[in-house]
């Protein structure tokens, strides 16, 4: 594993979504999410991560160093336990999963007792493994429940919500099938129906964090990670595509290096560089070539360069 970054980032993703749902709202019948305020439209950050997840996990398959601990279908516990393994302790860990919560906190004090940085050894092993805790950041259930340090393990990469640019206006589409459902409705129904809520047209835009320190402190990400994390980002759409998103891409990403681990200018004065407008307002917007995109680079303080990838 190569060493951790030494550069503070700040970056902007701008992407879009057509005739889909970008993230719908289980409070709202999975309506796609909406600020009541101001009708602009919301993608949760914890959404975009997922896809950010998913894309690495396919392109790396489980890659020693590239697994992925918020996973489908794989037991949190069951990825703290492998560390158990690898350090001798499994078996104690896995008594520290079953137990109350009191022999929990006694197990994890023995443990302590024993080997006073086994907590650290845990965190550092699944830093080593999986690359969404090297990058996000996460929760070990395991050291928590066992009132151990390092059961919160922050990340150097943080993500906001995304926000549409302009307010959108969800659609309900009805649908029709011809298959019945029920054998009793056969004879009486010739199509059951359904409904589908799109977005005709939305440009997205997210922001996000990188803190070399965090990096260099808790969790190691490295430079590798980083190019990683930019493929990523820019392809989290890729293979991930399904009727009810309609034609979701990323479109722009723009990246704010700077020039030294704690950074040269506050993240909210090179945020506030990047603009993105309609170029017509009379008419609603339904494609990306409808915006302009700019950034003012006069406005970029010394110390920080900035980086376009598409």
């Amino acid at each position: 594993m190569s060493e951790a970054i030494k550069n503070r980032y700040e970056f902007v993703v701008l992407f879009d979504v057509e005739n889909g749902n970008p993230n719908g709202d289980p409070d709202a019948g999975n309506m796609p999410r909406v600020d009541p305020e101001t009708g602009c439209g919301i993608v949760t950050d914890v959404c975009l991560k997922r896809k950010i997840r998913n894309y690495v996990e396919t392109v790396k398959e489980d890659e020693p160093g590239f697994g992925i601990y918020i996973k489908d279908g794989v037991p949190l516990n069951r990825s703290d336990a492998s560390a158990g393994d690898a350090l001798g302790v499994g078996a104690q860990l896995r008594e520290i999963q079953s137990g109350s919560s009191e022999q929990a906190k006694k197990t994890g004090k023995e443990l302590k007792k024993k080997n006073p940085d086994i907590d650290v050894q845990i965190k550092d092993y699944l830093c080593k493994q999986f690359f969404d805790i090297r990058t996000f950041g996460a929760v070990i259930t395991t050291l928590t429940k066992g009132a151990m340090n390092y059961g919160q393990v922050r990340g150097p990469v943080q993500l906001s919500f995304a926000r549409s640019i302009d307010p959108i206006i969800p659609q309900e589409l009805t649908i029709t099938r011809v298959a019945i459902t029920k054998e009793s409705d056969a004879e009486d129904k010739k199509t059951e129906m359904g409904r589908k809520y799109i977005v005709p047209y939305g440009l997205y835009r997210a922001e996000g964090y990188i803190s070399a320190n965090l990096a260099r402190k808790v969790t190691g990400f490295s430079e590798e990670d980083l190019e990683l994390l930019w493929q990523a980002i820019l392809n989290m759409f890729e293979n991930d595509h399904a009727a009810a998103r309609g034609k979701m891409a990323v479109r722009k990403l723009i990246i704010f290096k700077h020039d030294s681990e704690l950074g040269s200018a506050p993240a909210h004065k090179l945020f506030d560089a990047v603009h993105a407008h309609r170029l017509d307002e009379s008419s609603p917007a339904r494609a990306y070539s409808d915006y302009a995109i700019t950034v003012d680079e006069s406005a970029i303080p010394a110390g920080v360069t900035v980086e376009y990838r598409e």
